[in-house]
């Protein structure tokens, strides 16, 4: 099951048609340009950004395999044309047990998408001193996108001054993760109302079902979700893939082989700086998540503020 809509919610406005009247479909054309370090494919559709956070301890194929089910789902969904993929791995501030230095989490997702097109590693957020609600890092995102398309739009500005053709449209960002980051927001103090209302709002999901939980069930159960519903898009994968980073480390600390399940380039990092072991695993132990310690301070002012 998905959820799609002909409107589209985002951080900038769409202006005119995305491609002018002109522009039929047996005469459109592919333009491609750089935007925020990412190839802009522009056609009828919607440019669309996918932003997936997370531990990332260690990364794993389904990790990556998730941003190719979810292209594919949007180009089927015929609205948008996924130009680029950002993994964003959490700051160390994150406190989870057994969370690996935030370096070389960064170091191994950089050789895990080595032969990745579109996908990139980005640092900020895990450059940060202490955890960083998703919120935060999408509005971060969000503006660094905008912020360079207007930049290449002024570029491209035509002699006479007039903008560049299609030059209303700019890129959406969406978040990507599995269908258990659903859940997360019936978590007790885990998340903000109004960060939750943000996410889903005004950027939206794109959720790849995960083993036998079943996403629709938690849209239908919360309020905000349902009635956000049209800017959710819940991806069916078919080929089930169970693999988790847990047990990952689960087995590399019993000297396990996790050969397949994560890129051989990552497996020699592992061992070449001799990550998940029984007392790495200790690291952070008995401590309480950031976010629970955070969203239960008073609230400070946002970045719009």
């Amino acid at each position: 099951q998905r959820f799609t809509s002909g409107t589209f919610c985002g951080t900038v406005e769409l202006g005119e048609q995305y491609l002018c009247d002109a522009l039929s479909k047996c005469t459109r054309r592919f333009i491609n340009q750089r935007v925020g370090g990412f190839t802009m494919v522009v056609t009828h559709r919607v440019p669309l950004i996918l932003l997936a956070c997370g531990s990332f301890n260690p990364i794993t194929n389904q990790h990556m395999r998730l941003f190719e089910l979810a292209r594919d789902h949007m180009h089927g969904t015929g609205q948008y044309q996924v130009v680029g993929g950002i993994v964003s791995p959490v700051s160390d501030g994150y406190g989870k047990q057994g969370l690996a230095l935030a370096k070389h989490r960064i170091a191994m997702a950089k050789l895990a998408l080595q032969t990745s097109s579109w996908v990139t590693v980005d640092e900020w957020e895990s450059q940060q001193p202490d955890w960083t609600e998703t919120v935060e890092t999408m509005r971060y995102h969000s503006g660094r996108i905008l912020k360079e398309f207007r930049k290449k739009l002024e570029m491209q500005r035509e002699p006479n001054g007039n903008p560049p053709p299609l030059s209303s449209v700019s890129p959406h960002l969406k978040l990507l993760c599995g269908a258990d980051f659903l859940n997360s927001f019936k978590v007790p103090g885990l998340w903000l109302d109004e960060h939750v209302e943000e996410v889903v709002g005004r950027f939206g999901l794109v959720c790849v079902s995960r083993g036998n939980l079943q996403p629709e069930h938690a849209v239908h159960e919360s309020d905000l979700l349902h009635h956000h519903r049209h800017n959710i898009f819940l991806v069916k994968e078919w080929v089930r893939n169970e693999t988790s980073a847990t047990e990952v480390r689960r087995a590399l600390r019993r000297g396990l082989s996790v050969k397949y399940l994560v890129p051989d380039s990552v497996i020699d990092y592992i061992h070449q700086h001799n990550l998940y072991t029984e007392d790495s695993e200790r690291r952070n132990e008995g401590t309480l998540l950031r976010p629970l310690i955070k969203q239960a301070q008073p609230p400070g002012k946002s970045l719009d503020d």
